[in-house]
């Protein structure tokens, strides 16, 4: 196919210039493959190719399933979006904001609907000094976890509640930690481990084998090792960061922001459901308004400049002005990506699901990614059933 020529030789493109080590490509049009390809190494010491099989870490590629199991508790009336994290978290109880350099009480509380917009106030690590609370919060649990100690899902957002907020709940958007709460809240009303919750209410209906928080022994040899862009190519990356690691068993914290890792497969089954709102193969995750609530917009704003035309719905990207994207879009597509590169666009108008897979740092949706989704949508949105 000449199509998947073309794709193919895009991503040799992004590997000869040591921009990726491996990368993989699957797109789903009206229920069916149109396209997958992959290229390079999943391992480049061992020459291990990248297969389709391959699995990836998702990063912030898990904050969409995260998203979906909250309003599965929502559609049941275990959940309401005006809930405040406090009622079902302890350390978001008395929480303080920075205003100009002082702590001060918050207006109000830190609710569910704050957290899916990730206007809570809540952070990552950064130079701010609401960031570097949130610094030394992940650095203490990393010693914690060098030491077989480290923190639980529910202990771990409490001591997030515990951080100072970078503004007042609701009064502006800023990425940080609202997922990771957002899966510790799903684990207390539902009174299951968040890992077990979406094993059991999304992964196995989905029939999504090979996504977790960790890669079981067995399927150790398929997870693709991390890289690094240092000058003159790439070096292995020992993945550290956010708290998740390589692991072979299920971990402490299970991080709904950041935690997942998955294969290209087993994420297009989830997409899929989103894209035909709500069902999958017969298996009704989520109902049709439901999903339509979840993909528009909430917060209008600049997420980042490689960002124009978007804003951010629930955990995910959405399209409002197709013109301003730096990629050839349509309006009311979604999605997200993940620190190490793994890509998603749903784009419904055109019934098409777009998947990049690579592991490498410091990439989210980075130049591979766009020339391969710019030269898919070219050639197949208006493509009829």
């Amino acid at each position: 196919m000449k199509l998947s020529r073309q794709i193919q030789e895009i991503m040799q493109q992004a590997i000869d210039t040591s921009e990726v080590a491996g990368i993989s490509c699957l797109v789903m049009q009206h229920g069916k493959e149109q396209l997958y390809v992959h290229a390079g190494y999943a391992d480049c010491a061992a020459e291990k190719e990248v297969k389709r099989d391959s699995i990836f870490r998702l990063y912030s590629q898990t904050k969409p399933v995260t998203a979906t199991a909250v309003m599965m508790l929502v559609e049941e009336g275990r959940l309401d979006l005006l809930d405040e994290a406090r009622r079902f978290l302890l350390g978001f109880e008395n929480q303080h904001v920075l205003e100009n350099g002082e702590r001060k009480p918050v207006r109000r509380a830190v609710t569910v609907m704050d957290l899916l917009s990730m206007s809570s106030g809540l952070v990552y690590p950064d130079a701010d000094e609401a960031g570097q609370a949130m610094a030394e919060l992940f650095e203490k649990n990393e010693n914690l976890m060098d030491a077989g100690q480290g923190m639980d899902t529910v202990s771990f957002a409490n001591a997030i509640g515990a951080c100072p907020l970078a503004f007042q709940p609701g009064t502006a958007f800023r990425y940080g930690t609202s997922a990771d709460v957002l899966g510790a809240i799903v684990e207390v009303v539902s009174g299951m481990p968040y890992a077990d919750f979406l094993k059991e209410r999304i992964f196995e209906p989905l029939g999504m084998k090979d996504t977790a928080f960790y890669v079981p022994e067995k399927k150790k040899d398929r997870l693709v090792t991390c890289y690094q862009r240092v000058p003159g190519g790439l070096e292995v990356y020992p993945v550290r960061h956010l708290c998740v690691r390589d692991a072979t068993e299920a971990p402490a914290f299970a991080s709904g922001g950041a935690g997942l890792m998955s294969t290209v497969d087993d994420y297009a089954a989830f997409a899929g459901m989103l894209l035909q709102k709500g069902e999958y193969h017969g298996e009704r995750l989520l109902q049709k308004r439901t999903v339509e609530w979840m993909t528009q917009e909430q917060v209008d704003t600049t997420l980042w400049d490689n960002l124009t035309g978007f804003g951010y719905g629930r955990l995910m990207r959405i399209c409002t002005e197709p013109g301003k994207a730096s990629v050839i879009c349509e309006k009311g597509e979604y999605g997200w990506d993940g620190w190490l590169g793994t890509y998603i666009a749903n784009l419904p108008a055109s019934d098409m699901t777009i998947l990049v897979f690579q592991n490498t740092r410091d990439t989210g949706t980075g130049r591979v990614t766009r020339c391969v989704r710019n030269r898919i949508v070219s050639a197949l949105c208006g493509v009829k059933a």
